[in-house]
């Protein structure tokens, strides 16, 4: 038995021991190393669903995670015991259409941990030990701690966003959200060679910490007016979720421009101006997870290309979960919040 956080229904989080999955041949057993709590978990946790995702039965949440081998299967070469290693939590089926086109990340029959995207939901990454195939883990030897090759994910989002926004040589980015994943997508912008990287919010520490991963220009979006925000950007990512900040998006961007959804919008919907984007000649693109990616953002921080220590804000041991999930939903004292085995 391993010690697990499981969200059995909205605001219901416990602790409980459940079973650790036998290892076959080609599994590998790890130890949490690190493991970020991310939008969608405290999605679960405070609402029982995220978008179309609602929670059936109880779920382990996490999908940000780096850990360390413990066993392995009698056929696994890729890595051994001791090793640290980065975790995958896409595992796309790679025979669907989408998969044999490269978009593993749109696979038809995808399992992605810690989500109730299928049913039996796929159990996530918050617990002492699991057991996972060895294709979903990247070994790691360079000097980087557990906490920042968790990130690896999260970063991915930000690589795909950007990815999806196409050319950004000197152009003008707006980031509509200044927390894990609007942070994620200023450091790709920047890897992608744009002149100025603007991010906008409605609180100062998410502002504070999007200025120490490269943002050019910080907005209170709360505080700007329509006029001070139109036509400010070439391409605009909408990283916080929010309604409010799609239509920032929507007036910022110049005519002929792109903006990129890669936040998650509330389940009831939303008006949608389709009229000004035909006559503008946007472009309004959705960036879901992520494919190659996450290869891409393990070589960046393994290398150190990409700092994400400013967006790490505390670790607490899995007996703390409700703490954690409590600290990590409040962004006035947090970006993001790690829980590690205790």
């Amino acid at each position: 038995m391993t010690l697990a956080c499981r969200i059995h229904a909205a605001k219901d989080l416990r602790l409980d021991d459940v079973p650790t999955p036998a290892l076959g041949e080609h599994e590998v057993e790890l130890r949490l190393g690190a493991g970020g709590i991310c939008g969608s978990d405290l999605h679960y946790f405070g609402h029982g669903r995220v978008g179309a995702f609602v929670l059936r039965e109880p779920l382990i949440p996490g999908h940000e995670a780096a850990g360390i081998v413990e066993r392995i299967g009698p056929s696994v070469t890729r890595v051994k015991p001791g090793d640290k290693v980065a975790v995958n939590p896409s595992h796309p089926c790679r025979h669907c259409d989408y998969c044999l086109g490269g978009r593993f990340n749109l696979c038809r029959s995808m399992f992605f941990l810690g989500s109730a995207s299928v049913f039996p939901h796929a159990q996530g990454l918050f617990r002492e030990r699991f057991v996972l195939g060895e294709a979903q883990l990247t070994p790691v030897h360079e000097d980087i701690t557990l906490g920042e090759l968790a990130c690896a994910e999260p970063l991915s989002i930000g690589l795909h966003a950007v990815h999806r926004a196409g050319v950004l040589t000197g152009r003008t980015v707006l980031v509509t959200g200044g927390g894990t994943i609007g942070s994620m997508c200023v450091i790709a912008a920047r890897l992608a060679g744009a002149a100025e990287v603007i991010v906008c919010d409605i609180a100062e520490r998410p502002l504070a910490i999007a200025r120490q991963v490269g943002a050019d220009r910080l907005i209170r979006s709360d505080g700007a007016d329509a006029a001070s925000l139109a036509d400010i950007a070439d391409i605009a990512i909408e990283a916080a979720g929010s309604p409010a900040a799609l239509a920032t998006c929507l007036a910022a961007t110049r005519r002929g421009g792109r903006i990129v959804q890669v936040g998650t919008l509330p389940a009831e919907g939303l008006h949608f101006p389709a009229n000004s984007i035909m006559a503008r000649e946007l472009d309004y693109v959705g960036a879901f997870r992520a494919a190659h990616a996450f290869d891409w953002a393990v070589q960046y921080l393994r290398t150190r290309r990409v700092d994400v220590r400013p967006l790490l804000s505390a670790q607490l041991p899995l007996s703390r979960a409700a703490e954690a999930f409590e600290l990590a939903a409040d962004r006035s004292r947090s970006t993001k919040v790690q829980l590690v085995a205790d």
